[in-house]
């Protein structure tokens, strides 16, 4: 049986053109996975006394469960954790969390080209949704 691909062809299936870099990513996101799901393990656990009812809607009150998953997921990506401090700011609309980093831990917390970013602003928002809150994430640039 001969190859499909001649040695040197852009189109390989297999070999050292960044299999081991897909292998590490899948493994990272792995890891976040089981990290996320702690998290939410340990939210399930607590009691929700941080939520106060309104009528039939609900409102996170200091931030909530999205405050609590920004304070988590930023404290594991920074290189300082003890430099991440998170104001929230009650709108009409939800929450506003406005994260501070160390400015070393400003490339980590962004990512490549905001990827990690919109990540971040994905899950506090559908943390919010637990709560029945619109939840906002900003990347403060001290």
């Amino acid at each position: 049986m001969t190859d499909l691909y001649e040695a040197g062809d852009i189109n390989q299936t297999d070999g050292p053109t960044g299999s081991d870099d897909v292998d590490d990513v899948d493994d990272e996101l792995d890891d976040v996975d089981d990290e996320l799901d702690d998290v939410d393990d340990e939210l399930d656990g607590e009691e929700d006394d941080d939520v106060v009812g309104q009528g039939n809607e609900l409102r996170a009150v200091d931030g909530g469960t999205p405050l609590s998953v920004l304070t988590y997921l930023a404290r594991s990506l920074s290189n300082e954790p003890d430099a991440v401090a998170i104001d929230t700011e009650e709108r009409r609309s939800g929450v506003r969390l406005n994260l501070h980093v160390a400015p070393e831990d400003m490339g980590r917390v962004i990512g490549r080209r905001g990827r990690t970013a919109q990540a971040i602003r994905t899950l506090v928002n559908v943390a919010g949704a637990k709560d029945g809150v619109q939840a906002s994430v900003d990347i403060v640039d001290d």
